[in-house]
């Protein structure tokens, strides 16, 4: 595997060596002692998977109770997968970086506690698998509204499809302090 930081250093993009023949392909999405090398030093707990539909925007979410940090691949189809920094006191606060994921280039994406997580469909259809550090929380779950006009996340999508409890989530300006991560 050949992991990468990204410009925001605590995330990090996860290449895999990929093994292909006439059969089809092989390889490792997960291998702790290799990400315990590169200072991921999570373990995880839970997996889930999604699939979406063209132009659909997932988040922005992440847990203030039970914070998870996370592992994301595209299976099928191509994703804009985005994580924002809420760390208060973080030099890239209210900052993010966005890649695209898909099953072609198979690239994965390690999102740590303390980021609020997000992803777009760019393609007709796209399967989304992602490990998650800690279980889901109800009661601690909290979000970022997606087009928070402080934040400035460029989609890549025409008309976005939410979720009305994703459209009401609120801006990052106007969250309680409670609300934030600290350093």
């Amino acid at each position: 595997m050949k992991i990468t930081d990204t410009r925001i250093p605590d995330v990090k993009i996860i290449e895999p060596r990929v093994f292909e023949d006439d059969r089809g392909y092989f390889f490792e999405s997960y291998r702790k002692s290799v990400l315990k090398e590169a200072g991921i030093e999570e373990t995880f707990v839970q997996d889930n998977v999604s699939r979406s539909f063209r132009n659909t925007v997932r988040g922005l979410h992440y847990q203030i109770e039970n914070p998870q940090a996370k592992l994301v691949q595209c299976l099928s189809g191509t994703i804009l997968d985005v994580a924002v920094d809420i760390r208060k006191g973080s030099r890239s606060f209210g900052n993010y970086v966005a890649f695209k994921l898909s099953d072609v280039s198979k690239r994965m994406l390690f999102i740590p506690k303390g980021f609020a997580h997000g992803f777009s469909v760019l393609s007709d259809e796209a399967i989304v698998a992602y490990k998650c550090s800690d279980y889901y929380n109800p009661e601690g779950e909290r979000g970022i509204r997606w087009d928070d006009p402080t934040i400035r996340i460029n989609w890549d999508i025409d008309r976005p499809i939410l979720s009305d409890k994703d459209r009401k989530l609120p801006l990052l300006s106007s969250m309680n302090e409670k609300d934030l991560f600290s350093l």
